[in-house]
């Protein structure tokens, strides 16, 4: 009988030091998904501006219009800057499933 309980025992404490540890290395994935997430964002603001610093060389002009070509290169910049932070977004999200699988 006093066999059966330490037997018992000792596997609870291992179900709960490995959940333990599964928790932990779900955790350190979720970290380094958003981590990756904020590499991308940063990426796509990067990227996004130096396109925006290009369209406004392009207008020599203070008059307050954008020709077009400066304004198609605003539009691309502003589509790389959302597409960015959708992708950024989506892994946060799996970053996230993961923290919970984890639990």
């Amino acid at each position: 009988m006093k066999n059966n309980a330490t037997i018992l025992l000792a596997a609870g404490v291992l179900a709960l030091g490995l959940g333990g540890c599964n928790s932990r290395q779900s955790e350190q994935a979720a970290d380094s998904v958003e981590n990756r997430a904020d590499a991308v964002r940063d990426q796509a603001d990067e990227q996004a501006d130096a396109m925006e610093n290009q369209a406004d060389a392009m207008d020599k002009r203070i008059d307050g219009v954008d020709p077009p070509a400066e304004q198609a290169m605003e539009n691309q910049a502003e589509s790389v800057r959302k597409a960015g932070e959708a992708k950024a977004d989506a892994m946060e999200e799996q970053a996230d499933a993961t923290r919970k699988q984890g639990r």
